[in-house]
């Protein structure tokens, strides 16, 4: 019987593992709210308290508890976080508001922290030299020395595929963030000299940050992400020409500096549609595409399949916007089984949710979805078996 992180790479090589690889909170774009845990948690009577995995437990301030790991037969295991110096801009306002370490300003609305200031809308390109970056070199070494602790024990006392997730955002959501998206999109069409200084100064950035990280923890992971939304339902936020122009040489090139030090295979989020971009996103080096949300028929199952099998491992799927939240179970299983048959074929595609599960998804439809996922794949067999097949 194949281990876990070899069904893991033979579905990286597109090759149809035993079992697939189950992802629930693995990496930071398969996560699970809080609220949602404890009614999972309520539903399946593990009361008094949560179990935490294997020596560690607490990941980005959430503790998810092992028994409903376990119990759903999850693959993977994550470590580590968005890195913050402490030598920044960052600085807490109030407990519903802060500043993070980029200068950019949030406010807590209920749900989440959401943008409310942008430090760098209007600015001009001789600007990008006075404003105080953030100082990679401040990091705490000690947040890195728990992180690889973390990661070296998984490693090597189990069989978890071990996600590390990404220690920095991505150019072009950050300069979204920091100009406000219309402006930056306005100097993406208007101002390329801003644009690519600001992302040579992000790069550097990065690549810092990039030696800390993964020089301590690149030998113990199999698989690492990149978020960085290149896309919004319908279309990519710029055509493929501008995209490779302009962003996918710094995304290209973070990719490579990254391979110095790990040869964990790299996955990339982008929410919306990139069936556009998938082309430039292989070039680039990405090797897992996540989330793949079913917004339209170009993001389909059926359509990534045919267009890009054997280039690209899929990860995601499982409709958060409609099945999910407001399907039944049988929905739920309905269309689990309707997206493996189709993109699991020969392998090449990892199961979770089309980003992260919300607190209004039914704990019992959590439960469905994975408990279907093992019971509908059938490897080197024309016809799976499971929710819907007599």
């Amino acid at each position: 019987m194949m281990s876990r992180c070899e069904n893991f790479y033979a579905t990286l090589e597109n090759r149809e593992p035993e079992k697939l690889i189950l992802d629930l909170a693995g990496c930071p774009l398969s996560g699970i709210d809080n609220a949602l845990l404890d009614k999972i948690s309520d539903l399946l009577g593990f009361n008094g308290g949560k179990e935490k995995d294997e020596l560690f437990g607490d990941i980005n301030g959430q503790i998810i508890d092992e028994r409903i790991l376990k119990y759903l037969d999850i693959d993977t295991r994550p470590v580590g976080s968005i890195l913050s110096p402490k030598k920044s801009l960052a600085k807490r306002i109030s407990n519903s508001e802060y500043i993070d370490e980029w200068g950019m300003r949030y406010k807590y609305t209920g749900l989440y922290w959401e943008h409310v200031g942008f430090p760098l809308r209007g600015a001009r390109v001789d600007d990008l030299d006075s404003y105080p970056w953030p100082e990679p070199e401040s990091i705490d070494y000690k947040e890195i020395e728990a992180i690889r602790d973390r990661a070296k024990y998984l490693y090597e006392n189990t069989d978890y595929v071990i996600c590390a997730s990404h220690p920095v955002y991505g150019i072009f959501e950050l300069g979204c963030w920091m100009c406000g998206f219309d402006d930056f999109l306005i100097k993406m069409a208007l101002d390329t000299d801003f644009i690519k200084k600001f992302f040579n100064i992000i790069l550097a950035y990065q690549e810092k940050v990039i030696d800390i990280y993964y020089s301590e923890i690149g030998e113990y992971i199999h698989y690492t992400s990149s978020g960085d939304d290149f896309a919004i339902q319908e279309n990519s936020f710029v055509s493929p020409e501008t995209f490779d122009a302009l962003i996918k040489p710094y995304f290209e090139e973070r990719i490579r500096y990254t391979r110095k030090y790990t040869k964990a295979a790299y996955l990339h989020h982008s929410c919306g549609n990139v069936h556009s971009l998938i082309p430039s996103l292989i070039e680039a080096g990405v090797q897992i595409l996540n989330p793949i949300q079913p917004v339209n028929e170009l993001m389909s199952a059926g359509s990534l399949k045919k267009s890009y099998s054997k280039q690209i491992c899929f990860h995601g799927g499982i409709d958060t916007q409609k099945i999910l939240p407001f399907g039944t179970e049988e929905d739920v299983k309905k269309e689990v089984k309707g997206v493996i048959d189709i993109i699991s074929k020969d392998g090449g595609y990892i199961f979770a949710a089309a980003h992260n599960l919300q607190k209004d998804v039914p704990p019992e439809n959590v439960i469905a979805m994975f408990k279907a996922a093992r019971e509908c794949y059938a490897p080197g067999s024309k016809k799976k078996t499971g929710p819907g097949n007599d």
